[in-house]
């Protein structure tokens, strides 16, 4: 069963959150804001972060396939439904994004067994990870780039340049508008088609549409804060951005499970990983899709015990 409660972090942010049977701590820990079953003593402590046009509950089954050995907790990321939205796109850079699940991550007793992340939510914790490696004792990273090798296919790749071009239309002024026209229409493809997409039933579009019209904004701030999409000219912001590699450079021991029929991040973007992930191992799925969590979650709940496994051996 999933529980949801709102977790109230230090720096005035709530996140909405859900969890587990086996992390859930009852309504006084949703009403206080502390993180059910944090610091409970024994059992794995995971983590799982979402991208876009997701929510929290894309990891449902994930969490259930765990319980009740494992205690789970998915965040509703800053800018979605039931969270802290602001409006500045500038507060959605990546030093925010980061701060909000550190202090998450801290109020229910750090480190975490496991921190998993797909897209969006990958790219934060990519930066977490390098930068507050004390809070986290392994990674698990599903279909997301690391921002050293995202940002060289951005600037040398025409290919990724182009399966990245569908970031441009997400940072105009009129993007959500435009995307909740006729009941979402530009949206749903974004999932793919045919069988790629056989789990998007009309249950699941309803559990879409309820986050998506509780605003398009915030979500859609992550890619106008971010300087990490294709260059519309010479005068790109993309065209100075540096990486010091010390500052992106990801210590924990790191699992990257890679639906290898994901057609807006290109299996390019694994290449040299090794450089800025010293303790890596990847996983190449050839039947998954970007949405792998949706598509496999009995394969990602089981990736998830085996490196909680491999943790404790």
């Amino acid at each position: 069963m999933i529980r949801e409660f709102e977790a109230v972090l230090p720096h005035g942010v709530t996140l909405a959150c859900r969890s587990n049977a086996a992390a859930a701590g009852g309504a006084s820990a949703a009403v206080s804001g502390a993180v059910p079953g944090a610091a409970s003593g024994g059992g794995a402590r995971v983590m799982l972060v979402h991208g876009f046009p997701e929510a929290a509950f894309v990891w449902d089954e994930v969490q259930e396939a765990l319980a009740p050995q494992v205690a789970c907790i998915a965040p509703q990321m800053r800018g979605y439904a039931g969270s802290s939205a602001p409006a500045d796109p500038s507060a959605y850079r990546a030093k925010h994004l980061v701060a909000d699940l550190a202090a998450l991550i801290e109020q229910g007793g750090s480190p975490l067994d496991l921190l998993v992340a797909h897209d969006w939510g990958g790219a934060v914790v990519w930066a977490l990870a390098a930068q507050r490696p004390q809070l986290l004792r392994r990674l698990l990273i599903i279909n997301s780039p690391h921002p050293a090798t995202f940002l060289r296919e951005l600037k040398t790749s025409a290919a990724q340049q182009q399966a990245s071009a569908y970031m441009t239309f997400l940072c105009r002024p009129d993007a959500e508008a435009l995307l909740a026209e006729d009941d979402f229409r530009r949206l749903w493809p974004f999932f793919g088609a045919g069988a790629q997409a056989t789990w998007l039933s009309p249950a699941m579009k309803d559990r879409y549409r309820a986050v998506w019209r509780g605003g398009l904004t915030g979500p859609l701030n992550y890619y106008r804060a971010s300087p990490l999409r294709p260059a519309n000219g010479p005068d790109s912001t993309l065209h100075t951005v540096v990486l010091d590699d010390a500052a992106v450079t990801v210590r924990v021991p790191t699992h990257v499970l890679w639906g290898e029929q994901d057609r807006a991040l290109l299996p390019g973007l694994l290449e040299g990983l090794e450089r800025w992930v010293p303790t890596l191992t990847v996983e190449r799925v050839p039947d998954a899709s970007h949405w792998i969590v949706h598509e496999q979650p009995t394969r990602v709940a089981a990736t998830v015990r085996r490196l909680l496994g491999s943790a404790t051996a």
